[in-house]
C-alpha cells in the first residue's frame, strides 16, 4: 500500500512538474523563428506576435527591448501572447511567404490568422494594445468602479462601446465580428452619476467612447441587429475625425463620403471652435464622415484641395477620388455664425449645387500607398549611391569591411536615424 501511494505521489509530482514547466520557461523571452520552426510556432500557440526584421534596420533595433520587456508579461495572460521573431533579411523566402514589405514588419497570428499590426511599439502601450485580442468579446460590468477600471485599462487606441441597460446576448454577435477594431462591454449596475458622465437619461443606450479624443456619441435604438450595427460602424471613428494616414486607412473601408474642413492650423483656438461646431452637424448627418486637416499639420494634403488658392477656412465633399465637390457660394466659412454656414453648405450639397473639381495629388489610396512609393524612392537613391561607391572603391584604396563608412552608405547614420521621428508603422526597406 505504502508502495502503491508514494508512486502515486511520485507521478502526480512529475504531472505538476510539467505543466507548471510547459512552456512557461520558453515562452517568456522573444523566441527566434526560421523556415523550421515558423509553422510549428504558430500552430502550437492561439496568439503569436511576431516581428519580422532585419539587423541593420535602425526601426527594428529600437523595437527589439521593447519586446524584451513585453515578452514575459505577455506570457503570463490567463490566455496568453507569444512574442517571436524572424531575421526576414536572412530568411527571405519566408518573409516572401508572409507578405513582408519592409522592416520591421509586425504581425499577430490569432488561431493561424495573421492581422497586421500597426499600433504602439513601447512596450507598456504594446501590451495594453496586445491585451485587446485576447480579451473577453463582451466585458460584463456591475458596478461604477467597473466601469471606471474598465475605460482605463482599454487605453486610447480602440474606440469603446459600452451597452448601458443591454443585455449582452444583444451584441455579442457584432462583438465578435468587430473585436479587432474596438472593446464592447455591457454595464447592468451603474449610478446616476455614470448617467451624467456619459450624457444619457434613459435605458437601454449605448455609448460610443473614443478617449483620445475626448469624444462620445449616444445611442438610444432601435437595437435590431441591423441597426446596431450600423451605429457601430459609423463610430469606429469620433464624429469629426483628424486626417492622417492612421485614419485614412480606417476610411478606405468607409463607404461615405467625406465633409472635410481645411483649417489654417488645427491646433488654434478659433479652429478648435470650429471643429466643435463640425461635431454637432456630424451627429446630426450619420450618413456622412466630418473630417478636418491643418495645413500646418499636413500641407499636402490640404493642398490637394486648393488650400493655396481659396481663403480658410474652407469645406469641400470627397469620396476618396480624384475628385471633389465644392458648394457653390459656401467656398469658405467666416468666423462669425459657423453653424448656420455648415448647414447651408450641407444643405447645398443635398441639393446638388455643386461644383466638380480635380484634386492635384493622389486619392486617398494613392495617399496611403505613397508611403510604398517614398520607399521606392529611397530604394532608388539607395541604388545609385552604392554605383558611386563602387566606381570610388575602384580608384581609390579599398575600405575596411565593417568599418562605419559602409554602414552610413547603406543605412545612414545612427544619429540621424535617431533624431527622426519614430512612428507606429514606421518601416525600412
Amino acid at each position: 500500500m505504502k508502495t502503491t501511494r508514494s508512486s502515486l505521489i511520485l507521478i502526480l509530482s512529475i504531472i505538476i512538474w510539467a505543466t507548471e514547466s510547459t512552456g512557461a520557461d520558453k515562452i517568456n523571452t522573444v523566441l527566434e523563428l526560421d523556415e523550421s520552426n515558423f509553422d510549428s510556432t504558430i500552430a502550437a500557440y492561439d496568439y503569436v506576435f511576431v516581428d519580422f526584421y532585419a539587423p541593420w534596420c535602425t526601426h527594428c533595433k529600437r523595437l527589439a527591448p521593447e519586446l524584451d520587456v513585453a515578452a514575459p508579461i505577455l506570457a503570463e495572460l490567463k490566455k496568453p501572447i507569444i512574442i517571436a521573431k524572424v531575421n526576414a533579411d536572412k530568411h527571405t523566402r519566408l518573409a516572401r511567404k508572409h507578405e513582408v514589405d519592409g522592416y520591421p514588419t509586425l504581425k499577430i497570428y490569432m488561431h493561424g490568422v495573421p492581422t497586421e499590426y500597426y499600433g504602439p511599439r513601447k512596450a507598456e502601450l504594446l501590451v495594453r494594445f496586445l491585451r485587446k485580442f485576447v480579451a473577453p468579446d463582451v466585458t460584463v460590468l456591475n458596478s461604477d468602479s467597473a466601469i471606471r477600471e474598465f475605460v482605463e485599462e482599454a487605453g486610447t487606441h480602440f474606440p469603446i462601446f459600452i451597452g448601458f441597460g443591454i443585455n449582452e446576448t444583444v451584441i455579442s454577435n457584432l462583438a465578435i465580428k468587430y473585436k479587432k477594431k474596438a472593446w464592447f462591454s455591457v454595464a447592468s449596475d451603474f449610478s446616476d452619476d455614470v448617467m451624467v458622465q456619459y450624457d444619457f437619461d434613459k435605458i437601454p443606450t449605448m455609448v460610443s467612447i473614443h478617449p483620445s479624443y475626448n469624444d462620445h456619441s449616444i445611442f438610444y435604438g432601435p437595437f435590431e441587429e441591423e441597426f446596431l450595427e450600423e451605429y457601430i460602424k459609423q463610430n469606429f471613428l469620433p464624429l469629426a475625425v483628424p486626417i492622417n494616414y492612421e485614419t485614412l486607412k480606417i476610411l478606405k473601408d468607409d463607404q461615405r463620403k467625406i465633409v472635410l474642413a481645411i483649417l489654417e492650423d488645427e491646433s488654434e483656438e478659433k479652429s478648435r471652435k470650429l471643429i466643435k461646431t463640425l461635431k454637432a452637424a456630424a451627429s446630426a448627418n450619420r450618413d456622412l464622415v466630418f473630417g478636418y486637416v491643418g495645413v500646418k499639420q499636413w500641407v499636402e494634403f490640404a493642398e490637394t484641395f486648393g488650400a493655396k488658392e481659396t481663403k480658410l477656412p474652407r469645406m469641400i465633399v470627397w469620396d476618396g477620388s480624384e475628385e471633389y465637390l465644392s458648394v457653390i457660394g459656401s467656398e469658405s466659412i467666416e468666423e462669425e455664425d459657423q453653424g448656420s454656414q455648415i448647414s447651408q453648405f450641407l444643405a447645398g450639397f443635398r441639393e446638388g449645387k455643386t461644383e466638380r473639381n480635380s484634386i492635384s495629388g493622389p486619392s486617398l489610396l494613392g495617399y496611403i500607398k505613397s508611403l510604398i512609393g517614398v520607399r521606392s524612392v529611397y530604394i532608388i537613391v539607395f541604388l545609385v549611391a552604392m554605383f558611386i561607391l563602387i566606381r570610388h572603391i575602384s580608384k581609390e584604396e579599398p575600405l575596411t569591411v565593417g568599418t562605419r563608412d559602409r554602414d552610413q552608405v547603406e543605412h545612414g547614420t545612427s544619429s540621424e536615424a535617431e533624431s527622426s521621428d519614430y512612428r507606429p508603422g514606421d518601416k525600412q526597406d
